[in-house]
């Protein structure tokens, strides 16, 4: 009788063509069950726990936090690096790179890739840590939706097209989360938060990643190599939802609130005044609320 998994391996290859021989044996790989079932889990804990933790005091989880997010950005420092590296003196075609081109450097690439696959699992920690430090506001429809989908993404990457064009997306992500992760691993820390005035520019590093990773992925499909073309579709579209998301959420953190503090100074300090009067301080005085959403 066959069992779950051949059924799904066999319905997706219907639909993707044959999975590559390459990554069999590799962890979590092999069937697609277990990374389903560790992302129901995840939307789980994100959906139960902040009802569990709502009449409980948050956790500080500060040394945790630093341990994690500078672990984070070795590994992500790793994965830019032999990425970057191998593509490089490996002659990669930086216009389009088949699945089937270079052996030796692709099953480098496919190594390292493995790895960037499971980051997005260990990611996964960025939420527990909302959940634990009761942050909730910062579990938004982006956050969950960024690491839900690319666990699975990746997952569909990696037995289809572990190496050639795939590698510059997750090169560029790589790199942002060296910065990304190596600020909040210094924000854990209080006494460097006031040193610490780059954090709003990382999400405009995201934007232009996601913007460079379409305009990279196009020219594959300007110039083919034989990369699957359905493939580079997906991808566009996948980054353009993301460019959308993340302009969206840029503007509703930074721009809305300098309007705001453009509107204050203009209507002068009369309703600045009021607010003192009455003991309550001005919000658009105040530290905004830290929204990460990677």
């Amino acid at each position: 009788m066959e069992t779950l998994n051949q059924k799904l391996n066999a319905y997706f290859e219907t639909w993707m063509g044959p999975r590559d021989k390459r990554v069999q044996g590799m962890l979590l790989l092999d069937s697609y069950l277990p990374t389903f079932a560790l992302t129901v889990i995840y939307l789980l804990i994100v959906w139960m726990g902040p009802k569990y933790m709502k009449h409980r005091q948050p956790y500080s989880c500060r040394g945790l936090m630093v341990l994690y997010n500078l672990g984070i950005t070795c590994l992500s420092f790793y994965m830019w690096y032999e990425l970057a590296t191998t593509a490089w003196y490996g002659g990669y075609n930086f216009y389009c790179q088949d699945t089937y081109s270079a052996p030796e450097v692709d099953e480098k690439i496919i190594s390292v890739l493995w790895w960037y696959y499971f980051s997005k699992l260990l990611e996964f920690i960025d939420t527990f840590f909302f959940i634990l430090r009761k942050n909730n506001h910062q579990i938004t429809f982006l956050h969950v939706y960024h690491h839900a989908s690319m666990l699975n993404i990746w997952w569909f990457v990696m037995n289809w097209i572990p190496c050639g064009h795939s590698y510059f997306g997750a090169s560029l992500n790589s790199f942002v989360h060296v910065v990304m992760y190596s600020y909040y691993g210094l924000a854990a820390i209080p006494a460097l938060r006031p040193y610490l005035w780059w954090k709003r520019y990382i999400t405009q590093l995201q934007l232009i990643q996601f913007c460079l990773t379409v305009m990279q992925t196009a020219l594959a499909v300007v110039w083919p190599c034989g990369f699957p073309i359905r493939w580079l579709y997906f991808q566009i579209s996948y980054m353009f939802s993301f460019i959308v998301l993340f302009s969206n959420f840029y503007f509703q953190t930074y721009k809305k609130r300098i309007h705001s503090q453009k509107t204050e100074h203009q209507n002068g300090s009369s309703a600045s005044v009021n607010r003192h009067a009455n003991g309550t301080a001005s919000m658009e005085h105040t530290a905004p609320r830290k929204l990460r959403v990677d």
